[in-house]
């Protein structure tokens, strides 16, 4: 199995959608990943309660922190990062449900091609990376596995994403520190600094993509703090109107109505034929 990213899991207070998150990220993930549950003061009782039962019978190699006070979502992820060095991580959404696959496609994907920065998979609330329909929010797959195996049937191509979305976003260690990282001063969400970021980092001549071989579902979108489109479009005019042509063309329809019919396919076949195929990601 190649080496995997780090996953690192910034907690929120919503505890319904924590103990969604972390039974599917023990069971999609493969034993023995290096998970880091980083909660900047806002997780309740109720919230460390589950967390520390969930340490207590993970198959995954998990640590949990929790500062005291907090500094603000955007400036607990850059600590980290930061303490990551140029190690390749993955930052998954604290209301994110991964389905199985998920982070050795991510790993894959990376490993094709050294250009790539930002690797995105599809989701059910994934914006640009949406699927079964761009840019608007479905519910979660109904039968994970099967859309798991339909994902990863996908021919690797990894299309050009206008930037990362905030759901699951695998980042090159080299890339991310050559960039500087988030930028903590001008951005309080993580939606938006990862926005910043992707595009600096496609500035400095890398990629960001989807990896439409993996699938992570969530509940809703994320979205940006109070001004922080207002900062995306003053330093990156060029934004929004790319991102509108992106919506308005959608370049990705020939690759969702692939992974529908994959999707489909799949769903007719005999209920004793749907794991036959390999663990292993293509090349």
């Amino acid at each position: 199995m190649r080496d995997l990213p780090i996953v690192l899991l910034p907690l929120a207070a919503d505890e319904d959608a924590l103990d969604a998150c972390l039974a599917a990220l023990d069971a999609a993930t493969p034993a023995g990943t290096a998970v880091w549950l980083a909660d900047d003061a806002q997780a309740g009782p109720r919230g460390i309660a589950l967390v520390e039962r969930w340490l207590g019978c993970t198959r995954l190699r998990a640590e949990y922190t929790r500062r005291n006070h907090p500094i603000g979502e955007v400036a607990h992820l850059q600590e980290m990062l930061q303490a990551c060095g140029d190690q390749d991580v993955v930052v998954l959404a604290p209301d994110a449900q991964p389905l199985p696959g998920w982070l050795t496609q991510l790993a894959a994907c990376l490993a094709r091609d050294a250009a790539i920065a930002t690797a995105t998979p599809w989701c059910n609330a994934g914006e640009t990376a949406g699927w079964p329909t761009l840019g608007e929010i479905a519910p979660p797959p109904a039968d994970a596995a099967l859309m798991a195996q339909a994902c990863g049937a996908m021919p690797p191509h990894h299309p050009e994403l206008p930037a990362a979305v905030d759901h699951a976003v695998a980042l090159r260690g080299s890339a991310r520190k050559r960039a500087g990282g988030l930028d903590t001063a001008s951005f309080a969400s993580r939606y938006a600094a990862l926005i910043d970021l992707s595009l600096r980092l496609s500035g400095l001549g890398w990629r960001n993509v989807l990896c439409e071989t993996a699938f992570v579902a969530r509940g809703g979108e994320g979205g940006p703090a109070d001004g922080d489109m207002d900062a995306l479009a003053a330093r990156w005019p060029a934004w929004h109107p790319r991102l509108a042509g992106f919506l308005m063309h959608d370049p990705l329809r020939a690759t969702r109505e692939q992974l529908q019919a994959l999707h489909e396919r799949l769903r007719s076949t005999p209920q004793h034929d749907l794991f036959h195929a390999s663990a292993e990601p293509a090349a």
